[in-house]
């Protein structure tokens, strides 16, 4: 499956807590310093941060780290540890005085399924999960599963959800990777095939908040339009793993990142059409493989082990 570590200079944090009325947790994205970086909101219920930033008109163009959280719209305060711990070693927008990191988050609602629903996570989550990113070593393994974000993660109200990531590597040397936190309303598209599913998918009698969320990154020189339409390109990952998907129920949000040390075939206005069609594609193909990634990678919850062997199956 590779891991969106597989592009040099990403690295990947969590922070987690699972007990004492807690089931959640934050996984932080850092890129290396000066990475470009856009994004694009598919659902209906989003909870987000500093996404406007990110606008290819606005002002700045580099990410200093994206945060993924549980806890709603209140797990947004972790953005605040991670933006800290990028002032406390530099990195940011240069202002007089000093930096202003850009640390865009999203959080996937996972209020009180761990007992308590005070119980999310703030600053100082946030900041933990920044400092596990930058102790890692270059390509180092992401662990998926229950964690971070995805440690309350749940799909279709049934099953867990949780972190999955893959990656791919063209032809022309360009790497990318997507780290996906699936907290889904719909289920894989393998899964409701083979519990007979027609075409017409059925929605829940009280569907609640729902989200997956998506880093795609790359080592691809592109700039934050390139990025933004990558990121909106890799949505469609989204709708090929998940049935139904982008509802008014979901958060759905995918961040591109471009560390740019692999430049593209721009040679002639034709190849590089054919340069960021190949990339476009392959980001939203390796989206799908993180979703499916980090749903198989998950613990079953309040569900029939048989039932869940079949679902699981299903999957793979």
């Amino acid at each position: 499956m590779g891991a969106i570590t597989d592009v040099p200079g990403i690295r990947v944090g969590h922070q987690q807590k699972s007990d004492g009325g807690w089931l959640s947790g934050v996984t932080v994205v850092l890129p290396p310093p000066g990475t470009v970086g856009s994004v694009d909101v598919g659902g209906g219920g989003p909870a987000t941060h500093e996404t406007d930033a990110l606008d290819p008109t606005t002002l700045v163009s580099a990410v200093d780290a994206v945060v993924l959280t549980g806890g709603s719209a209140y797990g947004l305060a972790s953005a605040h540890g991670a933006q800290r711990w990028c002032e406390e070693h530099g990195r940011g927008f240069a202002v007089p005085g000093g930096v202003v990191p850009i640390v865009p988050a999203a959080a996937i609602f996972d209020l009180g399924r761990g007992g308590d629903f005070s119980a999310r996570p703030d600053a100082g989550m946030g900041y933990a999960a920044t400092e596990a990113a930058a102790a890692q070593e270059e390509g180092h393994d992401v662990v998926r599963g229950n964690v971070g974000a995805g440690t309350g993660a749940v799909i279709a109200r049934t099953f867990k959800g949780g972190v999955g990531t893959a990656s791919v590597t063209l032809e022309s040397g360009a790497v990318i990777g997507a780290l996906a936190v699936v907290n889904a309303l719909g289920l894989p598209y393998a899964a409701n095939a083979a519990g007979g599913r027609d075409s017409e998918p059925e929605a829940p009698e009280a569907p609640g908040p729902n989200t997956t969320l998506v880093v795609v990154a790359t080592n691809a020189v592109l700039d934050v339009a390139e990025c933004k339409r990558t990121a909106s390109a890799a949505q469609a990952g989204i709708a090929r793993a998940l049935d139904p998907s982008h509802t008014l129920a979901d958060g759905d949000t995918v961040f591109c990142l471009a560390t740019g040390t692999v430049a593209l075939d721009r040679s002639t206005e034709t190849a590089r059409q054919i340069s960021l069609i190949t990339l476009q594609s392959a980001a939203a193909d390796v989206v799908r493989l993180a979703i499916l990634d980090g749903v198989d990678r998950a613990e079953a919850v309040s569900t029939p082990a048989a039932e869940y062997s079949a679902y699981r199956r299903a999957v793979r």
